[in-house]
């Protein structure tokens, strides 16, 4: 039997006033998998890991995570989560190995076993020479790091992400990233709100788009990619014989007899490319090079949001 989903929310509802921010969305995130959700400021995305994590109600609707009732077992659900929000709950008049200490005894870990802990976590997140310093002299990504081995203390099953590389260096980024691909491979799963195009299409299993409080699309990168208009397979040749045999071949294209390129309307499929490689194959048809071009995440959110507001690219 399939593993029960790490989270599962069905016709989640939230207003301020007038405004609604969440109008009935649904979620289902197997466990040991990244789920990204997409969305502009103000889509509602940091008021979906408000509800989830238990910091705030929801108006209506319902969700389990970790197999826990979010409304009938608050408890156990915090108990089964960890949250790394947009800001970082490190304490800088503290070190490093005291913001890690203090949360091991707000897990009520005993005193060698949170040592222990502590040290685990340091080492796991190239910590260790800086543990003795106070976290006001750490950079923002040593912050960031800092922050998400405090979520770890208490060995989480869940982990919310709210924007967690926000106005870290590219490099810093990226060091985020393989610590939540290890996270992953280790069984955690992650929820991951970010603005970060590049992010999400790195990390993500699964991809939801929010837009004025309702998912408008769910899928892989790649699904949400093949739905928007505009893929195509840039054909380069050596010489004019062989453009005009491919044009014979596969029909009405768009040409540049200048560059002896043909640029063929393509939907990102393995099928579709097979079937055009086959084609011109049967019309022996030589091709000097060949590359496959399909929309990106910015283009699927713009397409799908009609937003001018776009989500950030690194």
């Amino acid at each position: 039997m399939p593993s029960q989903p790490a989270i599962t929310a069905t016709g989640l509802r939230r207003s301020y006033g007038d405004h609604v921010v969440l109008d009935g969305i649904d979620l289902k995130v197997p466990r040991g998998t990244v789920f990204s959700l997409l969305g502009a400021n103000g889509a509602g995305k940091t008021t979906t890991v408000k509800i989830l994590s238990t910091l705030i109600r929801a108006d209506g609707g319902s969700a389990r995570i970790a197999g826990h009732d979010l409304s009938a077992e608050p408890d156990a659900v915090r108990a089964s989560i960890g949250v790394t929000g947009q800001f970082s709950a490190v304490d800088n008049l503290l070190t490093g190995q005291e913001n890690l200490t203090l949360m091991a005894d707000l897990h009520h870990l005993d005193r060698k076993t949170g040592r222990r802990r502590t040290a685990q976590l340091l080492e796991q997140f190239d910590l260790v020479d800086a543990a003795r310093k106070t976290a006001a002299t750490y950079s923002g990504g040593m912050r960031r790091r800092l922050d998400l081995a405090m979520t770890l203390v208490g060995s989480p099953q869940v982990i919310f992400l709210d924007e967690p590389t926000t106005g870290l260096d590219p490099r810093s980024r990226r060091a985020m990233w393989q610590i939540v691909r290890e996270l992953v491979a280790g069984g955690v799963t992650i929820f991951l709100t970010t603005q970060y195009l590049e992010e999400a299409d790195e990390l993500a299993d699964r991809i939801a788009v929010l837009d004025h409080g309702k998912i408008v699309a769910e899928g892989t990168a790649d699904e949400l990619k093949r739905r928007i208009p505009g893929g195509h397979v840039l054909l380069r040749f050596a010489d004019e014989r062989d453009l005009e045999s491919a044009v014979r071949a596969v029909g009405q294209v768009s040409r540049d007899s200048d560059t002896l390129v043909l640029r063929v309307p393509h939907d990102g499929s393995l099928r579709s490319l097979k079937a055009l490689l086959d084609r011109l194959d049967r019309n022996a048809v030589e091709v000097d090079s060949l590359s496959v071009h399909t929309p990106d995440l910015d283009d699927v959110f713009l397409a799908l949001t009609g937003n001018k507001e776009k989500v950030t690219a690194p």
